[in-house]
């Protein structure tokens, strides 16, 4: 293996380029995907990294219950530094599966209770709230089967989800402006930017270097769902004017950064309403290597690519050296 298996551990560090100029120069959609599947993949193998590292750094411990062969002197060479890189790993490993762990299970936790909560609510796509708070928001999987209910019959949720708004919120906006607030959270449902959104804040919890592409996801899921809005009602200004009385009225919602909930956090507003007074981005599927988001683009993807490569070779090599130290001679 050698130093090749620290690799994932450093390697996301590539996709810092991309992450800054992905947000600027990309398509929404493009960035927003571009991102989580690099922040993904990287955080998938550094973790795959750490547990290696634990392996075979810690075999020659006492007390440890892994097999005795895997303590072979042939096993512990293939690891540069192996005691204090295995020592390291064992704390470093428990973070990780302790964070990610909370992590998921807050999202899980957040999104059953707003889901319940909205239970005794008509089966619309939409719940509107007789509530003075200003707020909206999308609660992925939380919309509700069409059509009467009967007398202890609970509405079941399926499909993308539904927009939940209080009046508060309505009452602050024009008509046109409603109907691009509705269709910003439907385009956020649509997309199951929850989905990405996830990715990149287990990723961040995962591996410290991957914070910029979850701050990055935030912001261009949410350009994502602007320009969806736009193409929606055909008025890129009333989907800017939405934005900004919407972020003027509501308040900052705790749970705001929380990806079981979409559209709860406005994001940088003014950026947003600068890049809706411009025309629509062009919609293209991969940048052009010549230019400089193409340049780290590519960056960003071979990064990932050596990162995924690494750590397979590592299992690889891994798993042959166990195999060669517990047979027989």
């Amino acid at each position: 293996m050698g130093v090749f298996v620290f690799l994932p551990l450093v390697l996301p560090l590539t996709a810092w380029p991309v992450a800054r100029l992905a947000e600027q120069r990309l398509h929404p959609r493009t960035a927003t995907r571009l991102l989580a599947a690099v922040a993904g993949v990287s955080a998938v193998c550094s973790t795959l990294c750490l547990g290696l590292l634990m392996i075979v750094g810690t075999a020659q411990l006492p007390g440890n219950p892994l097999p005795d062969s895997w303590s072979d002197p042939d096993v512990r060479a293939a690891l540069p530094y192996d005691e204090i890189a295995g020592r390291a790993a064992i704390p470093a490993l428990l973070a990780v599966l302790l964070s990610c762990g909370a992590a998921a299970w807050r999202q899980l936790r957040v999104r059953r209770r707003v889901v319940a909560a909205l239970g005794g609510l008509p089966p619309t796509p939409v719940a509107v709230l007789p509530d003075r708070t200003p707020y909206a928001y999308a609660v992925p999987g939380g919309r509700v089967r069409g059509g009467a209910r009967g007398p202890g019959r609970r509405a079941q949720p399926h499909g993308h989800g539904r927009v939940v708004v209080s009046t508060g919120m309505l009452a602050g906006l024009a008509p046109a402006e409603r109907r691009a607030l509705f269709a910003h959270e439907r385009a956020h449902l649509a997309a199951r930017h929850h989905r990405h959104l996830l990715t990149v804040h287990l990723a961040a919890r995962a591996n410290p270097f991957l914070r910029p592409l979850r701050t990055a996801v935030s912001y261009t899921a949410e350009r994502w769902a602007d320009e969806e809005a736009a193409a929606e009602v055909g008025s890129r200004r009333s989907v800017a004017r939405a934005i900004g009385k919407a972020a003027l009225l509501a308040p900052r919602a705790p749970a705001a950064t929380l990806p079981a909930l979409t559209g709860g956090d406005a994001g940088p507003v003014p950026r947003r309403v600068a890049a809706l007074m411009r025309p629509a981005p062009a919609a293209r599927a991969w940048p052009p290597a010549g230019t400089a988001v193409g340049l780290a683009a590519w960056c960003a993807a071979f990064g990932v690519t050596v990162s995924a490569l690494s750590s397979a070779n590592s299992a690889v090599m891994l798993f042959l050296v166990l195999r060669g130290a517990a047979s027989p001679m």
